[in-house]
């Protein structure tokens, strides 16, 4: 029994070899929408994962930059103060 066309009442429904329910045609519409959602959502969060990565590679690349002008900035200063870095 179910509703279907603003009719309730006992409906004949089949079944394929593999015991799955034939679908009609509006089950089919509905289940095809809510593949294309997840299909959608799936590729949303791809595409938040792959933004997730990029900064994590641009952070990654700054820390290193600022790494560098640290190293720079101590080379300079030990070089003021007389010292040669590559004697340490």
């Amino acid at each position: 029994q179910g509703s279907k066309a603003e009719f309730t009442t006992n409906w004949l429904r089949w079944w394929d070899k593999s015991g799955n329910l034939l679908l009609w045609g509006s089950e089919l519409v509905e289940q095809e929408k809510q593949r294309a959602e997840q299909e959608k959502l799936r590729a949303e969060q791809e595409k938040q994962r792959a933004a997730q990565e990029r900064q994590r590679a641009e952070q990654a690349e700054l820390e290193l930059e600022q790494e560098r002008i640290s190293r720079q900035r101590l080379v300079q200063k030990l070089k003021e103060l007389g010292v040669n870095p590559e004697n340490l």
